[in-house]
């Protein structure tokens, strides 16, 4: 009785596990295979920002009745960049090529640390402008020159 229970349970676990999809691997696109131009680049940012603009913040939220900063950064890349990205800030954090404040461009993610344990990211725009959802605006366009924002940045990582 007991070897034809760990029988039954055992194909259950193992059907499972077949039914369900790979996660998608997460990695930088190579310049090689970004063919999207500056100009298309903006188009599609605008396009998402104004789609999303006001948009509430919601700590876990994936959709236009509230979404998070990581969950926006992952919509955006997915939709402008047919680039997958990780769900978390932290995730977001660990790929991609860390590069100096003075080389960010257009599309790179911009990180802060807001308090210990807490991180936060949006999309930078150029011209100290970047794209997030904030948590007192929701989905909105802030400026790295904020001392705000100044006195918590942390990083800039790209991954196309």
């Amino acid at each position: 009785m007991k070897r034809l229970l760990l029988i039954s349970v055992l194909s259950v676990l193992l059907t499972s596990c077949t039914t369900q999809p790979d996660p998608p691997s997460v990695s930088p696109l190579s310049p090689s295979t970004n063919t999207i131009s500056d100009q298309a680049l903006d188009r599609a940012l605008t396009q998402l920002y104004r789609q999303w603009q006001g948009t509430p913040y919601r700590w876990g939220g994936t959709t236009r009745q509230g979404i998070d900063c990581s969950a926006y950064t992952q919509h955006v890349y997915q939709s402008a960049l047919a680039t997958p990205l990780p769900r978390t800030t932290h995730g977001q954090a660990k790929i991609g090529n860390q590069i100096a404040y003075e080389a960010a461009m257009q599309g790179d993610l911009v990180f802060f640390h807001i308090r210990p344990g807490l991180r936060h990211v949006g999309v930078y725009l150029g011209e100290q402008r970047f794209m997030h959802a904030s948590a007192s605006k929701g989905v909105t366009v802030s400026r790295l020159d904020n001392p705000y924002w100044q006195a918590r940045f942390w990083q800039f990582r790209r991954y196309f």
